[in-house]
């Protein structure tokens, strides 16, 4: 289950946003998807977690949009992490015409829980 945040520039518009919001939560699972945790197409509640924040007075921002990725740590996906990076980073280009763009992805050592 990834946990996503996203940093936003006040300029992009509250459509843009929205418009992210609906395509993050499937790019984001082809992106991190692997043997130990397929993506089957079939998102449920939970599955994927956005955060949407804007930069605050002393953050120090330079882009229209920064996507920081944490998702469970496999060797199947630290593999191949800098071309899931950049698939990412093209996929919410190409989905949302927003032109700068910055994605950190994470694969911590980790476990998660939830309730059904």
């Amino acid at each position: 289950m990834p946990l996503v945040e996203i940093t936003y520039s006040p300029e992009l518009s509250e459509a843009k946003l929205r418009e992210l919001g609906s395509v993050l939560p499937h790019l984001v699972s082809v992106a991190v998807e692997c043997p130990e945790e397929p993506y089957d197409g079939d998102l449920q509640p939970g599955d994927v977690e956005l955060r949407f924040r804007q930069p605050g007075p002393f953050d120090r921002f330079g882009l229209d949009l920064l996507v920081e990725v944490r998702s469970k740590w496999f060797p199947s996906r630290a593999d191949n992490r800098q071309e899931r990076v950049d698939l990412l980073r093209t996929s919410i280009e190409s989905a949302t015409g927003i032109d700068d763009v910055g994605v950190y992805l994470s694969l911590p050592v980790a476990a998660w829980s939830q309730s059904d």
